[in-house]
């Protein structure tokens, strides 16, 4: 390939000196082709890639990295692999080589990225402030790709991630997901950058003001940091975690996890950001642990107690012993209800007081399905005492009867048996009970001994459960080695005729 040195020449010879190309060819030694084309352009011609070079390392994983590709196509827009989960999936194949080799590769089969944005770089002191941005993504939650919402909050020094995914974005999960974080960084940043969320934000006034939500306010009172608030279409402001989010959907949710629940989920998260506090990001001295390390002592500290991160709402029992939140219906014990109560709504649970008491009487996971029922079968227990003849047709003890021990049929149908008039019904009840203060397996244990000793009734199976929770202790062997006299107590003959002296004497 010529030079632009050796370009320059030819077409001087052509255009000032005025020679043909046939002469020019011939004198400076190049091919007539080769001067005709630097007479019809300076540019220099670029160098095209004929045949593929040789990749002894990289050749035998080509078409894995190609499957990966073509299945970034059905995979969600934010969650495809990037280079490095290529390099890293077929790292755990085998492959030795460098990632940038990777990197080439993917380049020369129209891998394309865009163009990054420029900003102002920015630099932040220890402790002084953090980030706070929602993302979504997709996951695989029991079996089925589900869309979930990711709090994600960023220590703008040490770079620290906390992630926490939830099923939405209302104000309470908001505000756990603060909790979660300040938790897990150990105390809470002088100051936090926002988007104007509803969940903080009520209504965006001229300017920089904003009328926040009140809870909102007591929130931030309670930990007493300052918030800050991007100007509207200016999501670069909080540019840290917005690449966070980015960064977290790629590397953590690349390929897409397959959890049973939310709790599964937040602790495959956490474990990720654990995992991630060993990487050192551009620009850093050290790792993200290490310059966490340096901020964490000037971080505020930790309220003495924590932040309700509820909605509490009054709420009406029914006739059916249940009340109603956002359609869905939840159960309360028969025998603890009130007309009116209080529900306090958290991200992943809602529990139930009576007013002016401390302790719930009703506590159930949240359900975010549309006219659900959540029931307790626990709950109506009291009233099917009352009521034995009901037993049958009881939906909760209907549904909870689909999944219990085969051991309780057999204890109903004895208890049936023996006492036909409602008590058999009475007695299984009060076994059931069992249930409010012990273990499941533990009270399954104690009916099936409590049938095989022949007292299959509630007490019988009390007693069972008794010596299974509280097991008699192993005694230690007597050492008489130093009282051999006593040794052969107990081992000697029983004699008989004592008792036959004893007898007479008492005739």
């Amino acid at each position: 390939m010529l030079k632009v040195e050796q370009i320059e020449r030819i077409r001087r010879a052509y255009y000032v000196e005025e020679k043909s190309m046939r002469t020019i060819a011939k004198e400076l030694g190049h091919s007539r082709e080769t001067v005709k084309k630097a007479v019809l352009s300076a540019q220099p011609r670029q160098y095209k890639l004929k045949k593929e070079r040789p990749s002894p390392k990289l050749g035998a994983y080509k078409e894995q990295i190609k499957k990966l590709v073509a299945e970034n196509e059905g995979l969600p827009r934010k969650q495809r692999y990037t280079w490095q989960k290529i390099y890293e999936a077929i790292k755990k194949e085998g492959y030795e080589g460098s990632g940038s080799n990777v990197r080439h590769y993917l380049a020369g089969i129209n891998w394309k990225k865009k163009g990054a944005s420029v900003f102002l770089p920015l630099e932040y002191d220890p402790g002084t402030d953090g980030q706070v941005d929602w993302g979504e993504a997709q996951v695989i939650m029991k079996g089925e790709q589900t869309t979930v919402q990711l709090f994600i909050m960023r220590l703008s020094y040490s770079r620290r991630p906390f992630v926490m995914a939830f099923p939405n974005q209302k104000q309470e999960a908001f505000l756990l997901g603060h909790v979660k974080a300040f938790e897990h960084y150990g105390g809470v940043p002088q100051r936090l950058t926002y988007d104007n969320l509803k969940a903080a934000v009520y209504r965006v006034l001229r300017g920089r003001n904003r009328e926040e939500q009140a809870t909102f306010v007591q929130f931030r009172s309670h930990y007493l940091f300052e918030s800050n608030y991007c100007t509207p279409g200016m999501g670069h402001q909080k540019g840290g975690v917005e690449q966070e989010v980015g960064y977290v959907r790629r590397n953590f949710l690349v390929p897409l996890p397959q959890v049973s629940s939310y709790e599964a989920l937040n602790e495959y998260l956490l474990a990720e950001c654990l995992k991630n506090d060993q990487r050192q990001v551009e620009g850093q001295s050290g790792t993200i642990y290490e310059a966490w390390q340096q901020e964490v002592g000037l971080l505020r500290p930790l309220p003495a107690e924590g932040y309700r991160c509820c909605v509490e709402r009054e709420v009406t029992l029914t006739p059916y012993s249940q009340v109603v939140i956002e359609t869905n219906r939840y159960s309360v014990p028969t025998d603890q209800g009130a007309k009116q109560l209080l529900a306090r709504v958290y991200p992943f649970v809602v529990e139930i007081y009576r007013r002016g008491e401390r302790e719930p009487i009703a506590r159930h996971p949240r359900s975010y399905d549309h006219k659900h029922d959540i029931i307790d079968p626990l709950h109506y227990l009291p009233l099917l005492a009352q009521r034995p003849g009901a037993l049958g047709h009881a939906k909760p003890i209907r549904q909870w009867r689909q999944d219990w021990p085969a051991e309780y049929e057999q204890l109903l149908a004895k208890l049936q048996a023996q006492w036909p008039d409602g008590r058999g019904v009475r007695e299984f009840v009060t076994v059931l009970r069992l249930h409010e203060s012990h273990a499941p397996d533990l009270i399954a244990q104690a009916v099936r001994q409590a049938l095989e000793y022949g007292c299959g009734h509630a007490d019988g199976v009390k007693l069972c459960l008794h010596q299974l929770a509280q097991p008699d202790p192993a005694l230690p062997d007597l050492d008489l080695g130093a009282h051999p006299h006593l040794q052969q107590q107990g081992q000697q003959p029983a004699n008989l005729a004592a008792y036959d002296q004893l007898l007479a004497g008492l005739s």
